[in-house]
């Protein structure tokens, strides 16, 4: 396996992963990535690839950390997508822990995502509201709202972790209630 920056001729490739990966939120989940590409021109796009296929994806673009001393520029963890195919052999975590080494290498003080603790504490990942950070929706289950703190991080740098327009735009924060019924 192989992990690289993601080239604009890989875009087919990565909307089609995140559209199977995410099954009947896929179409909602790859146009998330292509108004974050398109917010954040800086955003670090991996993708992970094998015999000359893109087999997994993660996107981390630049979000704010409302503390009280200042805004707080940090980035967010948002999709991570792997080929239905080449789940749980190790590949999203490669990507997860790759992209946090070259974030903090970078000064990245902390990345935010919502997601599994199960999965991504094994990253460094732990329940935000236990460590002085708020929810910036309550549709977020407290146990989904993480954080990993990288070398960059301060003790002041607590407060409410503020996403960037672009995933309020495309209704992608948190859970909706199903309204099927």
């Amino acid at each position: 396996m192989r992990l690289r920056e993601e080239l604009v001729a890989d875009r087919d490739a990565v909307h089609e992963l995140h559209r199977l990966a995410f099954g009947s939120h896929g179409e909602v989940v790859a146009a998330l990535v292509q108004a974050l590409r398109d917010d954040d021109p800086e955003a670090l796009s991996l993708v992970a690839e094998e015999d000359d296929e893109v087999v997994g994806h993660v996107l981390f673009t630049r979000s704010l950390l409302d503390a009280p001393r200042r805004l707080v520029p940090v980035q967010v963890l948002s999709p991570l997508a792997v080929a239905p195919d080449r789940q749980r052999r190790g590949i999203g975590g490669a990507l997860v822990t790759h992209g946090l080494r070259l974030l903090d290498e970078r000064g990245v003080p902390a990345v935010f995502l919502e997601g599994d603790p199960r999965f991504y504490s094994r990253f460094g990942f732990a329940a935000g509201g236990d460590l002085g950070f708020r929810r910036p929706s309550l549709r977020i289950p407290a146990p989904a709202f993480q954080v990993a703190r990288l070398s960059g991080y301060e003790p002041w740098m607590t407060g409410t972790f503020v996403y960037s327009d672009t995933f309020w735009q495309q209704d992608c924060v948190g859970l909706r209630e199903d309204d099927s019924g």
